[in-house]
């Protein structure tokens, strides 16, 4: 499995932890709750509800109402397909959930992991945090290294661009310094919707991290297929 495949796992059992929903409910949370995964086309998400499925994570049950059952002959469209975690699947996302190593803090997961801290236990939040914030200072260590190199060497836009990046990367640790202060002090982060602090038995999950500047918040056209 690709890391990218993984992360998209990952996503989809945490959005089906919170509530079973069907294919474009999902492809609409990821693409405006979850920002990060903008990038993901929308044919890769039913062959992932597909593995996840075959898996025994996820299981399939026809989400009509009855009105909306009784309709669909008449229109000819296929009922919703709504799509619940199982209780292995469940177990399977704790599992996910409670890793620390490298790959939770990458710049392609951390995102991911992050969304999710509202189901996420304070000891594992705090590693995580640490382990990104420390991957951070060794990046901003070896761009400092190399732009002190490089400089006499570069013309003006080219050191504004790497100056760019340098504050982006301080401007973030700054930002884990502060997340990371408020986990030792004992103080949650709160939703804004529920304003509950979050826990690990919590629901309010990805849905209680807003959208990053520049995330893609076009609605996409409401489809009637079972994804």
């Amino acid at each position: 499995m690709s890391r990218r495949s993984g992360i998209l796992e990952f996503a989809v059992l945490g959005l089906l932890r919170e509530s079973p929903m069907h294919g474009y409910e999902l492809r609409k949370r990821l693409n405006t709750s979850l920002g990060v995964f903008r990038a993901f086309s929308y044919g890769t998400l039913y062959p992932c509800l597909k593995t996840l499925v075959a898996n025994g994570w996820l299981i399939e049950e026809p989400g009509s109402t009855p009105e909306e059952a009784l309709a669909a002959p008449l229109t000819g469209r296929r009922a919703k397909i709504v799509y619940r975690l199982t209780a292995e699947g469940k177990e399977h996302f704790e599992q996910l959930l409670s890793q620390t190593g490298p790959d939770a803090y990458e710049d392609e997961t951390f995102a991911a992991r992050f969304a999710f801290f509202g189901q996420t236990s304070r000891d594992v939040r705090m590693r995580v945090l640490e382990g990104r914030r420390s991957r951070l200072e060794e990046r901003l260590e070896k761009m400092s290294a190399s732009l002190a190199r490089t400089r006499e060497r570069l013309d003006d836009y080219t050191l504004e661009l790497q100056r760019h990046g340098m504050e982006s990367v301080e401007r973030e640790v700054r930002w884990l310094n502060e997340l990371i202060e408020s986990e030792r002090a004992g103080r949650d982060l709160k939703g804004p919707a529920s304003g509950e602090p979050a826990s690990r038995d919590t629901t309010s999950g990805a849905s209680g991290v807003l959208p990053r500047p520049g995330d893609d918040l076009r609605p996409d056209t409401p489809d009637d297929t079972a994804t």
